[in-house]
């Protein structure tokens, strides 16, 4: 398996073993754009890996923070009472960058900035940017995904072109 994201497009590609495009799923990355360094708020472009698969086996909207669950669920009213929250729900999928220098290592570290792939509201709206350099997914499409891939998995990120 493999995923590929675009940004332009906003859209999530998994791929099988011989490069087929197996499923799609709408994403939403950040409000600031693409960008490697520590404190921007961008997404980090280029090769990373899946480093470590966070919450399996949790219900549905668990919250998370710090990659560990809260012992609540997301619920509007629990939002409404946490305004500021960047809300971390269901699954997490922590990347880690493959290219010293450019999303590995130093100030550019992917790992190091906490990027994931993770869950998000149902309100939250994907195909557009929206988040604080995460990718964000809706929770029915992160637990499809989930299943599909492994610790390992390939994941590129790119800027695309805007049609």
């Amino acid at each position: 398996m493999k995923i590929t994201v675009d940004i332009a497009q906003q859209q999530m590609i998994l791929l099988d073993e011989a490069g087929r495009d197996i499923r799609r799923y709408l994403i939403s990355s950040a409000q600031k754009g693409t960008g490697q360094e520590r404190g921007s708020y961008c997404t980090p472009l280029g090769k990373h890996i899946i480093r470590a698969k966070i919450g399996q086996g949790v219900p549905v909207n668990t919250v998370f923070i710090r990659r560990r669950p809260t012992g609540e669920i997301y619920t509007p009213e629990l939002a409404a009472n946490h305004l500021r929250r960047d809300w971390i729900l269901t699954r997490i999928l922590w990347l880690s960058g493959c290219e010293p220098g450019f999303n590995r290592l130093g100030s550019v570290d992917t790992m190091r900035r906490y990027i994931y792939i993770h869950g998000s509201p149902d309100s939250a709206r994907m195909g557009e940017p929206g988040s604080i350099g995460c990718i964000r997914m809706h929770n029915h499409d992160l637990l499809d995904l989930f299943e599909h891939v492994s610790v390992g998995t390939p994941v590129e990120i790119y800027a695309g072109q805007t049609t």
